[in-house]
């Protein structure tokens, strides 16, 4: 017999989860926008300069993510975790913790930067093969913008917690990616080398850290009159969290770039470039996770902060259920088909066919766990997601020495999937049993077979008669779309589409 309590339960879960798929949508529009101008970056990228000096770009911009997140310390998670416990306005405590995230992690930065800039001639010659040019040039650059980067990482980091997501969207997902292939482009129309091809990337952090200040005033009462002054607490809160979080998003921020930097010291920049593009592939089939985490995660941590477990877990299984739904048949097509997937890159390229088959593989694993991270951390659990991100990261680095210098990009998709794997099988264990509730269920469970076999079934048919090329993948997408079409004129078809649209519409 269900009790009140238990209805009650499950009407605020219902709605928890309407509000989390709403939010998704959002994410996931986001999330594709991104996807496309990330991917069209790449292909200007790496046709503009093909494979040695898209490896050299490549391996600077690696620099900048992985250092950026190891200098944010994990502040910027923090904010995500703690503003939506705190209360915003002009009477409110959440502006507090802006200058206690930002302080100590510019702090941090400008002392790496520094030191960068002046050793980069000596660091080049480790990243960069003999006889490239502009190597120097390029890790000045790099360190010039890190301080810029960070800061942008800790004031998006803070809209995401105080402002609806289409703010967040609008600049992380729109702003920045669609400006970042326009000034590339301009800068290969100008003849402007590796070096011009790179600030071109970086610049848009500057214009995107200034819109993100505007976003923040109106939420945190700054120009209303709001106190900045942190007390005790807020340090002790904010960095009791973010401190066991610095190491791990360093791994999070850093992971494909962490493979081209290996590649590029232990094999040479052409495997590089390779690694490159294969991992902006493996990585775009997690933009479907990133669009849904970042629209839930606030609502995460404001239910587990109130004790909300199972409403939580609902949220959660829901969220999961459409990363598997919409991430896995990418990934078998990325695996079935990327050889024509590569060669879309240029045929220099297409010898990285085996590296994106087994990430792809460990990608599959990384998006069937769906958002057990952010699950992890925003239940407060950084020191346990640390445990789980240094198990990945010690095993890919490990194992890089051994399986890079034969095997080139192979060899770092290899190290790179047996991090994934272990990191996310590490994690999913740590969140059940701190949520304490069934993570997985056989919906979840349902959804995985039904989206792994009907596209194994119909990629696999079709790769067999017309190849794994171009054309190949062609068909496969044809055909796609009709079995995609065909059932719409049912009526009970389309009646179910029209509630399930419904249900998705932001309010």
């Amino acid at each position: 017999m269900t009790g009140p309590g238990t209805s009650a339960t499950a009407t605020t879960g219902e709605r928890e989860v309407r509000r989390g798929t709403r939010s998704g949508l959002v994410g996931l529009v986001g999330a594709a926008v991104n996807g496309l101008l990330g991917f069209a970056l790449t292909v200007l990228i790496v046709r503009g300069l093909g494979p040695a000096g898209s490896g050299a770009v490549f391996t600077a911009i690696g620099v900048v993510t992985v250092l950026g997140g190891l200098c944010c310390a994990g502040a910027d998670t923090a904010l995500v975790w703690a503003l939506p416990r705190r209360t915003t306005g002009r009477d409110g405590d959440a502006a507090r913790l802006l200058p206690v995230a930002l302080l100590p992690a510019l702090s941090f930065t400008v002392a790496v930067a520094a030191a960068g800039v002046v050793l980069a001639g000596p660091l080049a010659p480790v990243f960069f093969d003999p006889g490239t040019s502009g190597g120097a040039d390029l890790f000045r650059l790099a360190f010039a913008g890190l301080p810029f980067v960070v800061a942008l990482a800790v004031l998006l980091a803070a809209v995401r917690g105080v402002r609806p997501v289409t703010a967040l969207v609008a600049v992380q997902y729109v702003l920045l990616p669609a400006a970042r292939p326009a000034l590339v482009l301009v800068a290969l129309a100008a003849g402007a080398g590796v070096t011009g091809v790179f600030a071109g990337w970086l610049a848009p952090a500057l214009v995107a850290g200034l819109v993100c200040v505007v976003l923040l005033v109106r939420p945190l009462g700054l120009a209303a009159g709001a106190t900045l002054r942190p007390t005790g607490r807020d340090w002790r809160m904010l960095w009791g969290f973010a401190l066991p979080r610095a190491a791990s998003a360093a791994v999070d921020a850093g992971s494909m770039w962490l493979a081209v930097l290996l590649t590029a010291a232990l094999a040479d920049q052409v495997e590089a470039g390779v690694i490159g593009a294969v991992g902006r592939y493996a990585l775009a089939g997690l933009l479907v996770m990133q669009g849904l985490r970042v629209a839930v995660a606030p609502q995460l941590s404001r239910l587990l902060g109130q004790g909300h477990a199972v409403e939580a877990a609902m949220v959660y299984r829901r969220v999961t259920s459409v990363v598997i739904a919409l991430s896995w048949p990418g990934y078998l097509l990325l695996a079935i088909f990327a050889p024509g997937f590569l060669l879309l890159f240029g045929a220099d390229f297409t010898a990285g066919a085996s590296a994106l088959v087994v990430l792809a593989g460990a990608m599959m694993v990384n998006s069937g766990t769906g958002i057990v991270q952010t699950m992890l951390l925003m239940s407060g659990s950084s020191g346990r997601h640390l445990f789980a991100a240094a198990t990945g990261l010690v095993l890919n680095v490990g194992l890089a020495p051994v399986l890079i210098p034969p095997y080139g990009a192979l060899g770092a998709a290899l190290c790179w999937a047996a991090g994934i794997t272990v990191e996310n099988v590490v994690a999913a264990v740590a969140a059940r049993r701190v949520v304490g509730e069934p993570l997985v269920t056989r919906g979840v469970l349902r959804v995985a077979l039904v989206s792994a076999s009907a596209t194994a079934a119909v990629a696999g048919t079709v790769a067999a008669a017309a190849g794994r090329g171009v054309a190949g993948l062609a068909l496969t997408l044809g055909v796609a779309a009709l079995l995609a079409v065909a059932p719409l004129p049912h009526p009970r078809v389309r009646r179910r589409l029209r509630a399930a649209l419904v249900g998705w519409t932001p309010r």
